[in-house]
Protein backbone atom coordinates (compact mmCIF):
# COMPACT_ATOMS: atom_id res chain seq x y z
CA UNK A 1 0.00 0.00 0.00
CA UNK A 2 2.65 2.17 0.50
CA UNK A 3 4.07 1.79 -3.15
CA UNK A 4 0.77 1.89 -4.41
CA UNK A 5 -0.47 5.05 -3.11
CA UNK A 6 2.85 7.11 -2.89
CA UNK A 7 3.60 6.38 -6.78
CA UNK A 8 -0.32 6.76 -7.90
CA UNK A 9 -1.26 9.90 -5.15
CA UNK A 10 1.57 11.31 -4.55
CA UNK A 11 4.04 11.09 -7.06
CA UNK A 12 6.93 10.09 -5.59
CA UNK A 13 10.11 8.44 -7.09
CA UNK A 14 9.51 4.23 -6.72
CA UNK A 15 13.29 4.33 -5.46
CA UNK A 16 12.32 6.23 -2.46
CA UNK A 17 9.29 4.01 -1.85
CA UNK A 18 10.69 0.93 -1.88
CA UNK A 19 13.23 1.86 0.63
CA UNK A 20 10.42 3.53 3.09
CA UNK A 21 8.64 -0.21 2.42
CA UNK A 22 12.13 -2.18 3.38
CA UNK A 23 12.28 -0.24 6.32
CA UNK A 24 8.68 0.04 7.45
CA UNK A 25 8.74 -4.28 7.08
CA UNK A 26 12.47 -4.41 8.64
CA UNK A 27 10.88 -2.57 11.68
CA UNK A 28 8.05 -4.94 12.05
CA UNK A 29 10.30 -8.07 11.19
CA UNK A 30 12.40 -6.66 14.21
CA UNK A 31 8.80 -6.20 16.29
CA UNK A 32 8.38 -10.26 15.61
CA UNK A 33 11.53 -11.05 17.36
CA UNK A 34 13.74 -11.63 14.19
CA UNK A 35 17.43 -10.07 14.91
CA UNK A 36 19.20 -7.44 12.69
CA UNK A 37 21.42 -9.96 11.41
CA UNK A 38 18.66 -11.90 10.74
CA UNK A 39 16.89 -9.40 8.63
CA UNK A 40 20.00 -8.59 6.57
CA UNK A 41 20.57 -11.71 6.00
CA UNK A 42 17.44 -12.05 4.75
CA UNK A 43 17.55 -8.89 2.21
CA UNK A 44 20.92 -10.71 1.00
CA UNK A 45 19.44 -14.20 0.50
CA UNK A 46 16.51 -12.10 -1.54
CA UNK A 47 19.00 -10.55 -3.94
CA UNK A 48 21.12 -13.35 -4.18
CA UNK A 49 17.95 -15.55 -5.96
CA UNK A 50 17.57 -12.57 -8.42
CA UNK A 51 21.32 -12.23 -9.52
CA UNK A 52 20.60 -14.59 -12.90
CA UNK A 53 18.71 -11.56 -14.02
CA UNK A 54 20.64 -8.53 -12.56
CA UNK A 55 23.66 -10.43 -14.99
CA UNK A 56 20.77 -10.29 -18.28
CA UNK A 57 20.15 -6.66 -16.85
CA UNK A 58 24.14 -5.91 -17.72
CA UNK A 59 24.05 -7.49 -21.13
CA UNK A 60 20.72 -6.53 -22.40
CA UNK A 61 22.06 -3.03 -22.22
CA UNK A 62 25.31 -3.78 -24.01
CA UNK A 63 23.52 -5.66 -26.48
CA UNK A 64 20.89 -3.19 -27.39
CA UNK A 65 23.82 -0.78 -28.13
CA UNK A 66 26.03 -2.65 -30.15
CA UNK A 67 22.66 -3.50 -32.29
CA UNK A 68 22.36 0.23 -33.03
CA UNK A 69 26.04 0.58 -33.67
CA UNK A 70 26.18 -2.25 -36.04
CA UNK A 71 23.09 -0.39 -37.97
CA UNK A 72 21.01 -3.44 -36.84
CA UNK A 73 17.94 -2.02 -35.14
CA UNK A 74 18.18 0.93 -38.42
CA UNK A 75 18.11 -1.88 -41.03
CA UNK A 76 15.09 -3.87 -39.29
CA UNK A 77 13.23 -0.33 -38.79
CA UNK A 78 14.37 0.53 -42.82
CA UNK A 79 13.17 -2.22 -44.10
CA UNK A 80 10.38 -2.80 -41.87
CA UNK A 81 8.73 0.29 -43.31
CA UNK A 82 8.73 -1.24 -46.53
CA UNK A 83 6.71 -4.44 -45.41
CA UNK A 84 4.67 -3.51 -42.45
CA UNK A 85 1.26 -1.57 -43.64
CA UNK A 86 -0.13 0.53 -40.14
CA UNK A 87 -3.51 -0.78 -40.78
CA UNK A 88 -1.83 -4.31 -40.10
CA UNK A 89 1.42 -3.70 -37.67
CA UNK A 90 -0.27 -4.58 -34.63
CA UNK A 91 -1.91 -7.84 -35.33
CA UNK A 92 1.87 -7.91 -37.09
CA UNK A 93 3.47 -7.65 -34.56
CA UNK A 94 1.81 -9.15 -31.78
CA UNK A 95 2.54 -12.74 -34.04
CA UNK A 96 6.23 -11.64 -34.76
CA UNK A 97 6.79 -11.33 -31.06
CA UNK A 98 4.74 -14.32 -30.18
CA UNK A 99 6.86 -16.06 -32.77
CA UNK A 100 10.27 -15.23 -31.42
CA UNK A 101 9.54 -15.35 -28.40
CA UNK A 102 8.00 -19.21 -28.44
CA UNK A 103 11.25 -19.66 -30.70
CA UNK A 104 14.17 -18.50 -27.81
CA UNK A 105 11.83 -19.05 -24.96
CA UNK A 106 12.52 -15.25 -23.65
CA UNK A 107 10.61 -12.25 -23.14
CA UNK A 108 12.96 -10.31 -21.92
CA UNK A 109 15.49 -10.98 -25.01
CA UNK A 110 12.18 -10.55 -28.12
CA UNK A 111 11.27 -7.10 -25.49
CA UNK A 112 15.57 -6.04 -26.24
CA UNK A 113 15.95 -7.32 -29.45
CA UNK A 114 12.13 -7.16 -31.84
CA UNK A 115 10.91 -4.85 -29.60
CA UNK A 116 13.15 -2.40 -29.64
CA UNK A 117 13.02 -2.19 -33.55
CA UNK A 118 8.72 -2.83 -33.48
CA UNK A 119 9.04 0.70 -31.08
CA UNK A 120 10.93 2.66 -33.65
CA UNK A 121 8.64 1.58 -36.69
CA UNK A 122 5.48 2.50 -34.25
CA UNK A 123 6.71 5.73 -33.46
CA UNK A 124 7.78 6.37 -37.28
CA UNK A 125 3.97 4.93 -38.44
CA UNK A 126 2.92 7.12 -36.04
CA UNK A 127 0.71 5.03 -33.75
CA UNK A 128 0.95 5.69 -30.19
CA UNK A 129 3.86 4.05 -28.70
CA UNK A 130 2.19 3.16 -25.26
CA UNK A 131 0.06 0.67 -27.56
CA UNK A 132 3.05 -0.62 -29.21
CA UNK A 133 4.98 -1.18 -26.49
CA UNK A 134 1.64 -2.93 -24.92
CA UNK A 135 1.74 -5.32 -28.03
CA UNK A 136 5.33 -6.22 -27.91
CA UNK A 137 4.72 -7.07 -24.06
CA UNK A 138 1.63 -9.41 -24.93
CA UNK A 139 3.35 -11.42 -27.70
CA UNK A 140 6.32 -11.70 -25.78
CA UNK A 141 4.67 -12.79 -22.79
CA UNK A 142 2.83 -15.01 -24.64
CA UNK A 143 5.17 -16.84 -26.19
CA UNK A 144 7.53 -17.02 -22.61
CA UNK A 145 4.44 -18.84 -21.29
CA UNK A 146 4.08 -21.40 -24.17
CA UNK A 147 7.27 -21.86 -24.99
CA UNK A 148 8.78 -25.49 -24.10
CA UNK A 149 11.87 -23.85 -23.81
CA UNK A 150 11.12 -21.02 -21.21
CA UNK A 151 12.62 -21.10 -17.74
CA UNK A 152 8.97 -20.05 -16.20
CA UNK A 153 7.35 -22.53 -17.99
CA UNK A 154 10.21 -25.06 -17.14
CA UNK A 155 9.69 -23.44 -13.33
CA UNK A 156 5.98 -23.39 -12.95
CA UNK A 157 6.14 -27.71 -14.20
CA UNK A 158 8.97 -28.08 -12.02
CA UNK A 159 7.41 -26.30 -8.94
CA UNK A 160 3.85 -28.08 -8.73
CA UNK A 161 5.36 -31.69 -10.12
CA UNK A 162 4.06 -31.77 -13.27
CA UNK A 163 4.99 -33.18 -16.99
CA UNK A 164 6.48 -29.55 -18.81
CA UNK A 165 4.10 -30.83 -21.86
CA UNK A 166 1.00 -31.87 -19.84
CA UNK A 167 1.80 -28.29 -18.39
CA UNK A 168 1.46 -26.05 -22.03
CA UNK A 169 -1.38 -28.87 -23.18
CA UNK A 170 -3.56 -27.24 -19.49
CA UNK A 171 -2.72 -23.68 -20.60
CA UNK A 172 -4.14 -24.47 -24.20
CA UNK A 173 -7.45 -24.43 -22.81
CA UNK A 174 -7.34 -20.50 -21.62
CA UNK A 175 -4.66 -18.78 -23.32
CA UNK A 176 -5.53 -19.78 -27.05
CA UNK A 177 -8.89 -17.94 -26.21
CA UNK A 178 -7.23 -15.21 -24.42
CA UNK A 179 -4.73 -14.70 -27.61
CA UNK A 180 -7.43 -14.55 -30.25
CA UNK A 181 -9.34 -12.13 -28.00
CA UNK A 182 -6.01 -9.71 -28.10
CA UNK A 183 -5.19 -10.18 -31.85
CA UNK A 184 -8.74 -9.63 -32.55
CA UNK A 185 -8.12 -6.31 -30.63
CA UNK A 186 -4.99 -5.45 -31.62
CA UNK A 187 -5.93 -5.87 -35.35
CA UNK A 188 -8.70 -3.16 -34.67
CA UNK A 189 -6.78 -0.55 -33.04
CA UNK A 190 -4.75 -1.01 -36.14
CA UNK A 191 -7.42 -0.21 -38.66
CA UNK A 192 -8.50 2.82 -36.19
CA UNK A 193 -4.69 4.30 -35.89
CA UNK A 194 -4.28 3.77 -39.82
CA UNK A 195 -5.55 6.92 -40.35
CA UNK A 196 -3.34 8.89 -38.21
CA UNK A 197 0.12 7.89 -39.85
CA UNK A 198 3.17 9.66 -40.92
CA UNK A 199 2.58 11.05 -44.54
CA UNK A 200 4.64 9.65 -47.54
CA UNK A 201 6.95 12.36 -47.20
CA UNK A 202 7.55 12.10 -43.88
CA UNK A 203 8.73 8.23 -44.09
CA UNK A 204 10.95 9.45 -46.90
CA UNK A 205 12.58 11.45 -44.24
CA UNK A 206 12.48 8.97 -41.62
CA UNK A 207 14.55 6.17 -44.16
CA UNK A 208 16.92 9.18 -45.88
CA UNK A 209 17.88 9.84 -42.32
CA UNK A 210 18.59 6.45 -41.31
CA UNK A 211 20.63 6.32 -44.47
CA UNK A 212 22.83 9.22 -43.87
CA UNK A 213 23.49 7.48 -39.98
CA UNK A 214 23.65 3.78 -40.76
CA UNK A 215 25.52 1.69 -43.49
CA UNK A 216 21.89 -0.46 -44.45
CA UNK A 217 22.40 -3.77 -45.57
CA UNK A 218 21.14 -7.32 -45.28
CA UNK A 219 24.90 -8.27 -43.57
CA UNK A 220 23.50 -5.67 -40.79
CA UNK A 221 21.19 -8.45 -39.73
CA UNK A 222 24.02 -10.99 -39.02
CA UNK A 223 24.05 -9.90 -34.51
CA UNK A 224 20.34 -10.63 -34.98
CA UNK A 225 20.63 -14.14 -36.83
CA UNK A 226 23.40 -15.28 -34.31
CA UNK A 227 21.32 -14.22 -31.63
CA UNK A 228 18.45 -16.29 -33.28
CA UNK A 229 20.46 -19.42 -34.35
CA UNK A 230 22.13 -19.80 -30.52
CA UNK A 231 18.63 -19.75 -28.67
CA UNK A 232 17.16 -21.90 -30.77
CA UNK A 233 20.08 -24.24 -30.02
CA UNK A 234 19.32 -23.46 -26.15
CA UNK A 235 22.68 -22.06 -25.76
CA UNK A 236 22.62 -20.20 -22.61
CA UNK A 237 21.16 -16.35 -22.87
CA UNK A 238 24.45 -15.00 -21.72
CA UNK A 239 27.01 -16.78 -24.30
CA UNK A 240 23.85 -15.97 -26.90
CA UNK A 241 24.22 -12.28 -26.27
CA UNK A 242 27.30 -12.45 -25.61
CA UNK A 243 28.38 -14.00 -29.76
CA UNK A 244 25.95 -11.40 -30.81
CA UNK A 245 27.52 -8.26 -28.92
CA UNK A 246 30.64 -9.36 -30.55
CA UNK A 247 29.35 -10.30 -34.30
CA UNK A 248 27.80 -6.29 -33.86
CA UNK A 249 30.69 -4.68 -32.63
CA UNK A 250 32.72 -6.43 -35.66
CA UNK A 251 30.03 -4.75 -38.37
CA UNK A 252 29.86 -1.43 -36.52
CA UNK A 253 34.25 -1.11 -36.86
CA UNK A 254 34.20 -3.16 -40.43
CA UNK A 255 30.97 -1.24 -42.03
CA UNK A 256 29.68 1.77 -40.01
CA UNK A 257 32.86 3.54 -39.99
CA UNK A 258 33.17 3.28 -36.01
CA UNK A 259 36.70 3.03 -34.00
CA UNK A 260 36.87 0.49 -31.69
CA UNK A 261 37.46 3.08 -28.81
CA UNK A 262 33.48 4.72 -29.98
CA UNK A 263 32.01 1.28 -30.44
CA UNK A 264 33.35 0.04 -26.73
CA UNK A 265 32.48 3.50 -25.00
CA UNK A 266 29.37 3.02 -26.58
CA UNK A 267 28.59 -0.34 -25.06
CA UNK A 268 28.97 1.39 -21.34
CA UNK A 269 27.25 4.97 -21.91
CA UNK A 270 25.14 4.08 -24.67
CA UNK A 271 24.65 5.04 -28.65
CA UNK A 272 23.61 8.94 -29.27
CA UNK A 273 22.16 9.45 -32.38
CA UNK A 274 22.78 12.62 -34.24
CA UNK A 275 20.53 12.87 -37.25
CA UNK A 276 18.75 16.04 -36.33
CA UNK A 277 15.17 14.69 -36.97
CA UNK A 278 14.02 14.55 -33.48
CA UNK A 279 11.62 11.62 -33.90
CA UNK A 280 14.49 9.31 -34.89
CA UNK A 281 16.93 10.63 -32.17
CA UNK A 282 14.69 9.51 -29.05
CA UNK A 283 14.24 6.36 -30.72
CA UNK A 284 18.05 5.64 -31.43
CA UNK A 285 19.75 7.03 -28.41
CA UNK A 286 19.74 4.11 -26.18
CA UNK A 287 21.24 1.14 -24.77
CA UNK A 288 24.70 0.64 -22.86
CA UNK A 289 25.47 -0.47 -19.34
CA UNK A 290 24.47 2.91 -17.75
CA UNK A 291 21.05 3.20 -19.39
CA UNK A 292 20.06 -0.05 -17.26
CA UNK A 293 21.24 1.39 -13.67
CA UNK A 294 17.80 2.26 -12.98
CA UNK A 295 16.51 -0.58 -13.39
CA UNK A 296 19.33 -2.64 -11.50
CA UNK A 297 18.79 -0.22 -8.45
CA UNK A 298 14.87 -0.75 -8.15
CA UNK A 299 15.29 -4.74 -8.43
CA UNK A 300 18.27 -4.68 -5.62
CA UNK A 301 15.64 -2.96 -3.37
CA UNK A 302 12.49 -4.85 -4.91
CA UNK A 303 14.72 -8.37 -4.03
CA UNK A 304 15.67 -7.10 -0.50
CA UNK A 305 11.98 -6.46 0.06
CA UNK A 306 11.39 -10.00 -1.22
CA UNK A 307 13.69 -11.18 0.85
CA UNK A 308 12.07 -9.76 4.50
CA UNK A 309 8.83 -11.11 3.20
CA UNK A 310 9.32 -14.24 2.48
CA UNK A 311 11.48 -15.26 5.78
CA UNK A 312 9.48 -13.51 7.53
CA UNK A 313 5.73 -15.53 6.08
CA UNK A 314 4.17 -12.44 6.05
CA UNK A 315 2.58 -13.29 2.48
CA UNK A 316 1.97 -17.30 3.56
CA UNK A 317 0.37 -16.33 7.12
CA UNK A 318 -2.26 -13.70 5.32
CA UNK A 319 -3.21 -16.54 2.55
CA UNK A 320 -3.28 -19.84 5.70
CA UNK A 321 -6.51 -17.79 6.84
CA UNK A 322 -7.96 -17.04 3.26
CA UNK A 323 -7.47 -20.93 2.41
CA UNK A 324 -8.96 -22.55 5.24
CA UNK A 325 -12.63 -21.08 3.87
CA UNK A 326 -11.91 -22.49 0.50
CA UNK A 327 -14.58 -24.93 -0.63
CA UNK A 328 -14.51 -24.76 -4.60
CA UNK A 329 -12.40 -25.42 -6.74
CA UNK A 330 -12.88 -22.44 -9.03
CA UNK A 331 -11.78 -20.08 -5.69
CA UNK A 332 -8.79 -21.62 -5.02
CA UNK A 333 -7.87 -21.34 -8.64
CA UNK A 334 -8.38 -17.77 -8.41
CA UNK A 335 -6.45 -17.61 -5.39
CA UNK A 336 -3.57 -18.79 -6.51
CA UNK A 337 -3.63 -16.55 -9.35
CA UNK A 338 -4.19 -13.77 -6.90
CA UNK A 339 -1.94 -14.54 -4.73
CA UNK A 340 0.74 -14.68 -7.65
CA UNK A 341 -0.42 -11.48 -8.37
CA UNK A 342 0.43 -10.45 -4.41
CA UNK A 343 3.82 -11.90 -4.58
CA UNK A 344 4.75 -10.27 -7.17
CA UNK A 345 3.98 -7.18 -5.78
CA UNK A 346 5.25 -7.63 -2.83
CA UNK A 347 8.36 -9.75 -3.67
CA UNK A 348 9.15 -8.05 -6.72
CA UNK A 349 10.51 -11.27 -8.90
CA UNK A 350 8.06 -13.43 -11.02
CA UNK A 351 10.58 -17.04 -10.46
CA UNK A 352 9.98 -16.48 -6.39
CA UNK A 353 6.10 -16.27 -6.95
CA UNK A 354 6.27 -19.27 -8.49
CA UNK A 355 8.52 -21.08 -6.21
CA UNK A 356 6.54 -19.43 -3.64
CA UNK A 357 3.14 -20.51 -5.12
CA UNK A 358 3.83 -23.98 -5.63
CA UNK A 359 5.55 -24.52 -1.72
CA UNK A 360 1.89 -23.16 -0.46
CA UNK A 361 -1.13 -24.70 -2.95
CA UNK A 362 0.38 -27.84 -3.45
CA UNK A 363 -1.52 -29.79 -0.56
CA UNK A 364 -4.91 -27.81 -1.45
CA UNK A 365 -4.58 -28.57 -5.30
CA UNK A 366 -3.63 -32.71 -3.69
CA UNK A 367 -6.98 -32.32 -1.47
CA UNK A 368 -8.87 -31.16 -3.42
CA UNK A 369 -8.35 -33.92 -5.65
CA UNK A 370 -6.99 -31.49 -8.86
CA UNK A 371 -4.38 -32.61 -11.41
CA UNK A 372 -1.12 -31.02 -10.82
CA UNK A 373 -0.80 -28.70 -14.17
CA UNK A 374 -3.88 -27.33 -12.95
CA UNK A 375 -1.77 -25.82 -10.08
CA UNK A 376 1.24 -24.86 -12.50
CA UNK A 377 -1.27 -23.07 -15.15
CA UNK A 378 -2.69 -21.00 -12.08
CA UNK A 379 1.15 -19.70 -11.35
CA UNK A 380 1.79 -19.38 -14.63
CA UNK A 381 -1.26 -17.06 -15.17
CA UNK A 382 -1.03 -15.16 -11.84
CA UNK A 383 3.21 -14.80 -11.48
CA UNK A 384 4.25 -14.68 -15.05
CA UNK A 385 1.55 -12.82 -16.92
CA UNK A 386 1.42 -9.98 -14.15
CA UNK A 387 5.10 -9.02 -13.15
CA UNK A 388 5.30 -7.23 -16.56
CA UNK A 389 2.53 -5.06 -15.21
CA UNK A 390 4.04 -4.47 -12.18
CA UNK A 391 6.71 -1.68 -12.29
CA UNK A 392 9.17 -2.43 -9.51
CA UNK A 393 9.48 -6.01 -10.37
CA UNK A 394 12.64 -7.24 -12.34
CA UNK A 395 10.74 -7.88 -15.53
CA UNK A 396 8.66 -4.50 -15.00
CA UNK A 397 11.76 -2.68 -14.24
CA UNK A 398 13.41 -4.39 -16.92
CA UNK A 399 10.70 -3.42 -19.83
CA UNK A 400 11.14 0.13 -18.89
CA UNK A 401 15.05 0.26 -19.24
CA UNK A 402 14.27 -0.97 -22.44
CA UNK A 403 11.23 0.62 -23.85
CA UNK A 404 11.87 3.73 -21.94
CA UNK A 405 8.39 3.06 -21.07
CA UNK A 406 6.44 2.49 -17.20
CA UNK A 407 4.42 -0.35 -16.98
CA UNK A 408 1.69 2.40 -15.86
CA UNK A 409 1.81 3.68 -19.57
CA UNK A 410 1.95 0.37 -21.37
CA UNK A 411 0.24 -1.68 -18.69
CA UNK A 412 -4.22 -0.94 -20.18
CA UNK A 413 -2.83 -1.62 -23.60
CA UNK A 414 -1.26 -5.40 -22.19
CA UNK A 415 -4.35 -7.11 -23.14
CA UNK A 416 -3.21 -10.46 -22.64
CA UNK A 417 -1.31 -9.97 -19.52
CA UNK A 418 -4.59 -9.11 -18.03
CA UNK A 419 -7.57 -10.93 -19.81
CA UNK A 420 -5.94 -14.09 -19.51
CA UNK A 421 -6.35 -14.80 -15.67
CA UNK A 422 -9.76 -13.12 -15.72
CA UNK A 423 -10.78 -15.34 -18.25
CA UNK A 424 -9.32 -18.06 -16.59
CA UNK A 425 -10.81 -17.80 -13.39
CA UNK A 426 -14.26 -16.71 -15.10
CA UNK A 427 -14.16 -20.41 -17.02
CA UNK A 428 -12.95 -22.04 -13.86
CA UNK A 429 -16.65 -20.72 -12.59
CA UNK A 430 -18.22 -21.50 -15.49
CA UNK A 431 -16.65 -25.40 -14.84
CA UNK A 432 -14.25 -25.84 -17.52
CA UNK A 433 -11.49 -26.44 -18.36
CA UNK A 434 -11.22 -27.96 -14.56
CA UNK A 435 -9.33 -31.53 -14.70
CA UNK A 436 -8.73 -34.01 -11.67
CA UNK A 437 -7.20 -36.85 -10.95
CA UNK A 438 -10.55 -38.96 -10.34
CA UNK A 439 -11.57 -38.72 -14.50
CA UNK A 440 -15.45 -39.31 -13.66
CA UNK A 441 -15.60 -35.98 -11.66
CA UNK A 442 -13.59 -34.11 -14.16
CA UNK A 443 -14.43 -30.62 -15.06
CA UNK A 444 -16.76 -30.82 -12.31
CA UNK A 445 -16.39 -28.25 -8.93
CA UNK A 446 -15.80 -29.72 -5.81
CA UNK A 447 -18.51 -29.96 -3.72
CA UNK A 448 -18.32 -29.99 0.09
CA UNK A 449 -14.66 -30.35 0.08
CA UNK A 450 -13.25 -27.96 2.64
CA UNK A 451 -9.47 -26.94 1.29
CA UNK A 452 -6.54 -26.95 4.54
CA UNK A 453 -3.54 -26.01 4.32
Amino acid sequence: MIVIAGMLWLGISLHSLLVIAVIWVASHSALLGYSYNTIKSAMIAGIQKGLGAIFIFFLIGILVAALIESGTIGGLIYYGLDLLHPSFFLPAGLVLCSLMSIATGTAWGTIATIGVVLMGLGGALGIPLPLVAGMIVSGASFGDKMSPVSDTTNLAAMSASTDLYAHIKSMLYTTVPTYLITLILFATLGFYYSGEVLSAEELSVFKDNLDIEFVIGPITLLPLLVLLTLSLRKTPAEISMLASVGMAVILAVVFQDRTVAEVLNSLHTGYVSSTGQEQLDDLLSRGGITSMMWTMSLALIALSLGGILDRGGFVRILLSGILKRIKRSASLMATTIGAGIVSNMSMGEGYLSIIFGGQIFKDSYEKDGLENHMLSRCLEEGATLSTSLIPWTTSGAFITGVLAMSPLEYGPWAFFNYINPLLSIGLAYLGFGIFRKNQINQGTFAKNTEVNL
